[in-house]
């Protein structure tokens, strides 16, 4: 582009100094003329002079939809740049269709939720809640019965981007993990390069010490861990959900938690948040954190470099690392 294209934030107002502390501001104002009002209602008519002139939507958590309302108001919109992980909330087909570019910062979001994954897998591998729950009644299990994480089958759901980075970990690791790999998408010929072994969803729960779940929250994948898979799970089998709530059933899941005969490690539920009255709130089997294994606090900043990056590529004419092709809503989270 010949001179700066116009460029509007559109984001909670409360997460965009998290986003682009000052200096990646100063950087963002270098590439593009940065429109000083914060869009966080997409309706309000005193956003339309700079709908108008936008080139450029950088766009992160709660930004507004853009669909053809949005798009019939922002005539000159060349590409969306979203400073966050998925764009299936807020992106619609239609702007594919109108040849807008869009790019996720999804990378940068994965190493976090990748550190978290394997934080649990650790854990989950000790039996860690299980044996704190018995530690609360002054239990303390013996020598004999204590389990680590050497030679552990640890089955991967889903070969996404987070999915192949925990692969990528679990094979690296010193205690020699056996992993299992169920994705109807890979080829053998894939899970021999990712050094895997390809297994149906059945098996995978039925051989599985861990089971961890990085599969895109699609309407064929809800449920895709219901009660039957559930109950086939080795007794002492730990479920990670660092992905989407609904890829599980919660109340089957809560059903076996509740005979202790499971662990349970879950970053996202279904609904979330979980009522307070929920039974999987008093488990001691059950670790619940609040959507927490992508970037939190100054991690946060990740994002908005890996997005003002991406808006560098789109002026200087260069291809986007993180483009999101249409046909990728099918299989992304």
């Amino acid at each position: 582009m010949a001179e700066r294209p116009k460029l509007v934030l559109a984001m909670q107002q409360d997460i965009v100094d998290l986003v682009l502390p000052a200096p990646l501001r100063d950087r963002l104002g270098t590439l593009a003329d940065v429109h000083p009002v914060l869009v966080t209602d997409a309706a309000d008519p005193a956003c339309d002079a700079a709908f108008a002139e936008a080139e450029i939507l950088f766009t992160g958590w709660g930004a507004p939809e853009i669909d053809t309302a949005l798009l019939a108001r922002t005539p000159r919109l060349a590409a969306v740049i979203h400073a966050a992980g998925t764009v299936k909330h807020h992106v619609r087909p239609e702007v594919w269709e109108r040849g807008i570019a869009v790019s996720s910062a999804a990378d940068a979001n994965a190493g976090p939720v990748i550190d978290f994954t394997m934080a649990t897998v650790a854990l989950a591998a000790r039996r860690a809640l299980g044996y704190a729950a018995g530690y609360h009644h002054g239990l303390q299990p013996a020598h004999a019965e204590r389990r680590g994480a050497d030679g552990a089958v640890v089955g991967v759901i889903g070969a996404s981007r987070i999915g192949r980075g925990v692969i990528a970990r679990l094979r690296a690791a010193d205690a020699g993990f056996q992993v299992l790999l169920a994705d109807p998408y890979v080829t053998p010929e894939d899970a021999q390069a990712l050094g895997v072994r390809l297994v149906d969803l059945d098996e995978l729960c039925a051989a599985s010490d861990i089971v961890t779940v990085h599969a895109p929250d699609l309407p064929e994948t809800r449920h895709l861990l219901d009660a039957r898979r559930l109950r086939i799970l080795r007794d002492g089998a730990a479920v990670i959900n660092t992905a989407r709530g609904r890829l599980l059933d919660t109340e089957a899941l809560a059903r076996e938690c509740e005979t202790g005969r499971i662990e349970a490690y879950l970053d996202v539920t279904d609904p979330e948040p979980l009522p307070v009255d929920h039974v999987l709130h008093r488990l001691r089997n059950v670790l619940l954190t609040p959507h927490i294994a992508g970037c939190q606090g100054a991690e946060v900043a990740r994002l908005g470099a890996y997005a003002v990056a991406e808006v560098e590529r789109f002026v200087s004419g260069l291809p986007l690392r993180g483009a999101v092709a249409a046909e990728d809503l099918a299989r992304i989270a």
